[in-house]
């Protein structure tokens, strides 16, 4: 069984599908000659396509690829580093044949607008956007008027956007049912993003329209999305096991619930991490450890783990690990 995401319209416009799973790889990093921590685009760019190249048990592959998101520490980096750092991933997603996905948020649509300008410049698909990062909390009207200026510029510049809703994210607001019904109806919005423990909001939203493409973010719902009615999800703990958890929505996807659910079960004590607010720091440690190079994994941007929290890392990973060698899910 192969998903084939990428697919031609009539109009020659790209369009995705989204049936799958999709890895948000960590930007890799370096020192410099002077000291200082630098992106290390070359194993960058070597974790993203040793990911992409995995097959689960069913014989698909991820879908696309994320970079440059909360697990690439996207919030750290100026610019001109995120705009090269997804150029060289571009490089990676057009051999595999799969869409290119990055994040953009801001505090007003006319900056919005200038991110996602940027974004396709350097081979981003699809634009995954953040609600307004503002204080107050914008009323309906308001909120409509910032995603639909944001298709309005990935039309112009040759990209699609994928309203992202995360509730449990401190700092961002909620998008109500209502707006994201309204949303979907854009013309240039190809899916929806939701990134919450509540799966509910999914059932909710495909009660309303069926026809609507919706990805996961949190990795500790993944089958209850599914059976929620998600299509596919964007997944951390994918790119430290990624054929576990391309296996994993193989079954989703067949409705082939026990199975996704050994899977998950498995994959518990470090998807919980998933869903933590220091997730980058966390997961990436757990990268770190699983190719045996703590060194690289503890090197970010982030907040420095204490021992404790590194030694739960690691009786996590170690956890998920002996559980998936018994599934034969380690790649």
């Amino acid at each position: 069984m192969e998903f084939i995401i990428l697919y031609q319209t009539n109009d020659n416009k790209m369009k995705f599908n989204w049936n799958g799973v999709m890895p948000a790889v960590f930007t890799w990093l370096k020192e410099s000659k002077s000291g200082a921590l630098e992106i290390d685009f070359d194993a960058t760019q070597k974790q993203a396509a040793g990911i992409l190249k995995v097959q689960g048990k069913g014989g698909s592959r991820m879908g696309g690829l994320v970079g440059s998101g909360t697990l690439g520490e996207n919030s750290y980096l100026s610019t001109q580093q995120r705009l090269s750092l997804l150029k060289s991933l571009s490089e990676v997603a057009k051999e595999y044949n799969v869409p290119l996905i990055s994040g953009a948020s801001a505090e007003t649509k006319k900056e919005l607008a200038k991110i996602i300008e940027g974004l396709a410049t350097v081979g981003v698909d699809t634009v995954m956007v953040m609600p307004p990062k503002t204080k107050a909390v914008p009323s309906e009207k308001e909120m409509y008027e910032y995603y639909a200026l944001s298709e309005a510029t990935a039309k112009e510049v040759g990209v699609t956007i994928m309203p992202y809703n995360n509730p449990d994210a401190a700092g961002y607001h909620a998008l109500s049912t209502e707006l994201l019904i309204k949303l979907s109806a854009l013309p240039n919005v190809t899916a929806l993003k939701i990134s919450t423990i509540d799966v509910s909001i999914i059932e909710t939203l495909m009660l309303e329209n069926k026809d609507l493409k919706i990805l996961a973010g949190v990795d500790t719902v993944t089958v209850h999305a599914g059976l929620a009615g998600a299509c596919g999800g964007i997944t951390g703990v994918g790119t430290i096991f990624p054929k576990a958890s391309v296996t994993m929505q193989e079954y989703v996807l067949n409705g082939e619930w026990a199975e996704a659910n050994k899977i998950s079960q498995a994959l518990n004590s470090l998807s919980y991490l998933d869903a933590q607010p220091l997730l980058m720091e966390y997961l990436k440690l757990a990268m770190g450890i699983h190719h045996n190079d703590v060194a690289g994994g503890l090197r970010t941007f982030g907040k420095k783990l204490t021992k404790q929290q590194i030694d739960d890392v690691r009786a996590r990973y170690i956890l998920a690990k002996e559980r998936l060698e018994i599934l034969d899910l380690i790649s």
